[in-house]
């Protein structure tokens, strides 16, 4: 991917410029809504425009418009505008509320966190993607902590928590696919070595989730309503999300389904209803416009040489078996750091990181499971990544305030971590392909 271009680590200054003011901002401030973050990354793009300059104007502005239009950046835009949809329509017919005070009566208030983590275990699993779990059930992330006294930035990390579950084991997700082809090994094989080591990471995220919320109480009193046919297009999401189907017509469906059960419970307009769509479109502008201007500003520093950088600094300084398997750690997790993007990440770092295995004899098993972990778990914690941008959008709170919570995530990397350290789990070194 960055065959003929050249390391360069100046190449990263514009990435810098956008941690500064979009992180250090806040930092300083005290204030993390003191910069907004569209400045930042536009700050970081001009900076990159007016580098390299051997590069004419003209090329670098086709390049970036070239990493913003890419396929996997429209498609997560259009993701964000239907899951806006689908969330101001299930909020105006009331799906919502229901949904959330039918698992209020259901479940005690201590276990509603711990469930919501095991849903979107369950959901991004069969879905194969975090962003769209995060799009399905974080309204109802948000119902439940306006209806208990659970936090709001905890109830989110336990959704982005429960979602990069799926994102790194799904045999359908395209980072778990991606690192199996870069690495040379069946899908089948690659979860399980991956499952083993991550195991432990969930059930530990659902113990902090239940010892966190073992005071939890509802904060609206006793009489929690609920109609349960408004309860039905969330069912339906679930079911269709469980069963494989691709998530835009998941969405497509839940947005349709939703409008229905509104005609037909309370009237529902037609205008109503298109202008619902229209709102939740719109709640979504600022981050489908984030999305594509961070891929153009990604694939700017690429072009400059970043990435490439990254590569060489880390292919560099290894020396034997576990400093092997500790450098394609290290090496997903800079390009993923820079990219914002685990799918990118993996498929930059891949070719390289078979060349590593390959020569400290890493069975491939094992490279395409550390690829896949050490990309999800940075993936699940930067807050300009998509999901902890998608969650905060929907909550309206900094994705800053949220990554403290993103339990899982972290877990994972301390799992692969001790996985390098103690050589587990062990197997026989598999065949090449």
């Amino acid at each position: 991917m960055n065959q003929g271009i050249k390391s360069n680590p100046l190449a990263l200054i514009p990435f810098g410029v956008f941690i500064l003011l979009f992180i250090g901002s806040g930092i300083i401030t005290g204030d993390f809504y003191q910069m907004p973050v569209l400045v930042a990354v536009f700050s970081a793009i001009l900076t990159a425009l007016f580098m390299n300059r051997k590069t004419d104007f003209n090329t670098k502005v086709h390049q970036l418009t070239e990493g913003g239009g890419h396929p996997n950046i429209i498609l997560m835009v259009v993701i964000f505008l239907l899951a806006g949809a689908f969330a101001s329509v299930a909020e105006g017919v009331g799906a919502v509320d229901s949904t959330v005070n039918l698992g209020l009566s259901i479940l005690p208030e201590n276990l509603l966190l711990v469930g919501l983590f095991m849903i979107c275990c369950f959901i991004s699993i069969s879905m194969g993607t975090s962003t769209g779990t995060i799009a399905a059930l974080a309204p109802i992330g948000l119902g439940i902590a306006e209806q208990t006294d659970i936090g709001l930035a905890l109830t989110m990390g336990a959704i982005v928590s429960g979602s990069m579950f799926g994102d790194n084991l799904s045999i359908i997700s395209d980072t778990t696919i991606a690192a199996v082809r870069t690495q040379g090994t069946a899908m089948k094989d690659k979860f399980k070595a991956n499952f083993f080591i991550v195991l432990p990471a969930a059930i530990i995220t659902a113990i902090l989730f239940s010892v966190l919320t073992l005071e939890a109480s509802t904060a609206v009193g006793e009489d929690q309503n609920f109609h349960l046919m408004k309860v039905l297009p969330y069912l339906g999401v679930l079911v269709f999300a469980l069963a494989g189907v691709n998530v835009i017509f998941v969405l497509i469906g839940g947005i349709i389904f939703a409008g229905i059960v509104g005609f037909i419970i309370d009237g529902l307009s037609i205008s109503k209803y298109v202008t619902l769509i229209g709102d939740g479109f719109a709640n979504m502008q600022e981050l489908a416009m984030l999305a594509i201007l961070l891929g153009g500003l990604v694939e700017l520093i690429r072009q400059n040489g970043g990435i490439a950088f990254l590569l060489q600094l880390i292919s560099t300084r290894l020396s034997s078996y576990k400093g092997g398997e500790l450098g394609i750690a290290g090496l997903v997790s800079l390009v993923n750091f820079s990219t914002a993007n685990n799918t990118i990440s993996i498929i930059t770092a891949g070719p390289l990181a078979k060349q590593m295995a390959e020569r400290f004899n890493i069975d491939p098993r094992r490279s395409a499971s550390l690829l896949d972990i050490f990309a999800s778990s940075v993936q699940g914690i930067i807050p300009y990544g998509a999901q902890l941008l998608a969650v905060a959008g929907v909550a309206q709170i900094s994705p800053l305030e949220i990554t403290p919570y993103c339990f899982y995530p972290m877990l994972i990397a301390i799992s692969g971590i001790c996985a390098i350290t103690f050589g587990l789990p062990k197997f026989t070194i598999q065949n090449r392909s």
